[in-house]
């Protein structure tokens, strides 16, 4: 079974999105020196190489994006 499952239209567009959005959000953080937003970054950049279906790219990439939201909220 390959890393990102049926390499079908939607999951590659999808993919190539999700990472594209999270090497923007890695560059801001890295210009701001922001640590939620440069884990974040790296986190959506790696993640969808292992998620095997469109629905749980869409979901761990909700959580990360949550999770960036989080932290900052927190004053991280």
């Amino acid at each position: 079974m390959p890393l990102i499952g049926d390499l079908d239209a939607t999951s590659l567009f999808l993919s190539f999105l999700i990472t594209t959005v999270g090497f923007s959000v890695f560059l801001y953080g890295r210009k701001a020196q922001r640590p939620p937003y440069i884990v974040g970054g790296l986190l959506l950049m790696v993640y969808p190489y292992f998620t095997p279906t469109t629905t749980s790219t869409i979901v761990v990439g909700a959580l990360v994006g949550v999770g960036i939201w989080a932290a900052v909220w927190l004053g991280w």
